[in-house]
């Protein structure tokens, strides 16, 4: 898979939810790629670039234990940066986010770009 930077509007998807997201970015990182804000590590905060990601079917979920393990609507909690962010590429101080990099939820999801919305 070749590697390519992320930027606003990419496409998200978890491993634990049932439909894909969109990944916002705060316009003050000031580097632009086609018109559109680029991503770094730092990006990770739910319902401010990480919305979600439908229903969440995992099992360290504590609503879905309550639920008796049927599905419920997914809450991102993503508490630590992206992984494997582009290191020598620095937007607003921080690593740049690429297409192959990940962030966990606290659940237990594993959340991707399957788009890096270029």
């Amino acid at each position: 898979m070749s590697r390519s930077y992320v930027v606003q509007t990419a496409t998200l998807e978890c491993s634990c939810g049932d439909s894909k997201s969109s990944f916002k970015v705060p316009i003050e990182h000031k580097i632009y790629i086609n018109d559109k804000p680029q991503g770094n590590i730092m990006d990770h905060k739910p319902n401010l670039n990480i919305y979600p990601f439908g229903m969440c079917s995992s099992r360290a979920n504590p609503a879905v234990i309550a639920n008796k393990y049927r599905k419920v609507p997914c809450v991102p909690v993503t508490m630590s940066p992206w992984i494997n962010g582009k290191t020598d590429v620095d937007i607003d101080g921080h690593p740049a986010i690429l297409n192959t990099s990940k962030l966990m939820c606290k659940w237990c999801g594993t959340i991707s770009v399957t788009k890096d919305g270029q």
